[in-house]
């Protein structure tokens, strides 16, 4: 191994440093600190939580380190790894710029570990991501090629450059967060589905969240954008003819399709796979999931919803009457516009989380009347109270879930956990 910062943009680098600190102990520094530590590296793991799962990593002689961050942490460092959930302005991250320490996401470690082989297509978007990413493998398995599906879905990608074959096909869903610190990370086919406002919490700006984004097609070599966004590339929109319809309902997930079908194209697949994959595919839990149907009401999760743009994407899915579900913790969206465009078609509105004076506010700017159920379970009790046959409850929050849940994940399991206890 050696100390010197590598610079070339292909997968299988074989650069490593000799002492790394992974920052943040989710799913994906797990995966990054494991990784690290299987081929030798000296690794400290570092999470400001007492109580972060730090899975097995002391077995493999990660040295870990919970509670306030140290800068002393940063000692004989070559490289600091960051997990998507820890902020650049994080002391640590601050620390390792000011000392010139190198920054690595743990998408841009991942890509640097795959194999010379490897061929990674790259989804990013404020909405659609997941359909569209696990959508796209289900396009590559209908053509017979070995597919890994990783990123902010499913395994992180240093977990799956570990099990890729040299001639594997990686489709990764990457957030904002995760590709702000790529450096070599080079798409073979780069997709953006969409640019909304959203996490503005932590970009501050929704131009610093866009060119956060925008970084998927540096080194790309095929792009796919949106038409009519302006940005040089292979332009899709929800009209584009399709090899087939998609099973997955919603004007939206045809957009996701069209997407899908064009990024699938741009890496050679035949139009008979994407036809296979588009009529079969079911959906991605959390996103329109439909739980049940009870009395000839449906009750749909679609908890991954967690901004407004993508909530209203899943209201305009349905003619049917609707009881909406809405709230959770903010993330610096104005509400208002979201608000005076709900269709007349939404029957009840029921508020919860942290975000409820704010989106009573801008609901009553609109002229709505809503519930202030305040949290899950009376929201769905009142609803179950409220719906009639041929309605849909519809669990579509327009918010982040951090304020009484761990994830958008959590929320949509104990949606559903709490519609089969209907009676």
């Amino acid at each position: 191994m050696s100390g010197t910062r590598p610079d070339g943009p292909s997968p299988g680098e074989t650069w490593l440093p000799r002492r790394a600190l992974v920052v943040g102990l989710a799913r994906s520094g797990r995966a990054a600190a494991a990784a690290l530590a299987r081929r030798g590296v000296d690794v400290v793991a570092a999470d400001r939580s007492l109580e972060a799962d730090t899975g097995r990593l002391g077995d493999l002689g990660v040295e870990l380190r919970l509670g306030p961050e140290e800068e002393a942490l940063l000692e004989g460092v070559d490289l600091v790894v960051k997990s998507p959930g820890v902020p650049a302005e994080s002391p640590l991250v601050m620390a390792a710029r000011a000392s010139g320490v190198a920054r690595w996401s743990e998408v841009e470690l991942g890509y640097r570990l795959l194999p010379a082989g490897a061929r990674l297509i790259g989804v990013t978007g404020t909405n659609g991501k997941t359909t569209t990413t696990e959508l796209l493998g289900a396009i590559l398995r209908a053509a017979d090629r070995p597919v890994e599906v990783a990123g902010n879905v499913g395994r992180a990608l240093t977990d799956a450059a570990e099990t890729a074959a040299d001639d594997s096909w990686i489709v990764c869903e990457l957030s904002s967060f995760q590709l702000e610190d790529v450096h070599t990370l080079a798409c073979d086919v780069a997709v953006l589905l969409n640019l909304e406002p959203d996490h503005l919490d932590r970009h501050g700006s929704f131009d610093a969240y866009r060119a956060a984004k925008l970084r998927i097609f540096e080194r790309a070599r095929a792009k796919v954008v949106p038409r009519g966004l302006g940005i040089d590339g292979i332009e899709f929109s929800a009209d584009d003819p399709l090899p087939a319809e998609p099973l997955i309902p919603g004007r939206h997930n045809r957009e996701n399709a069209a997407a899908a079908t064009a990024a699938a194209r741009a890496a050679g697949v035949g139009d008979d796979a994407i036809a296979e994959a588009l009529r079969t595919f079911p959906g991605v839990p959390h996103r329109l999931e439909l739980v049940r149907e009870l009395r000839g009401v449906r009750w749909v999760n679609d908890s991954k919803a967690t901004n407004t743009a993508a909530a209203a994407r899943g209201v305009a899915a349905y003619d049917a009457p609707l009881r909406l579900i809405l709230g959770g913790s903010l993330k610096g969206e104005d509400f208002g516009p979201f608000a005076r465009e709900l269709p007349p078609n939404v029957r009840s509105i029921y508020l919860v989380g942290a975000a409820s004076d704010e989106l009573a506010a801008a609901l009553d700017g609109a002229g709505r009347t809503y519930t202030r159920a305040g949290d899950l379970p009376t929201a769905v009790a009142s609803a179950a109270a409220d719906a009639e046959a041929g309605d849909v409850v519809l669990l579509s929050p327009a918010c982040a879930s951090f304020d009484q849940f761990r994830d958008f994940e959590e929320r949509g399991d104990t949606f559903r956990r709490l519609v089969q206890d209907l009676t």
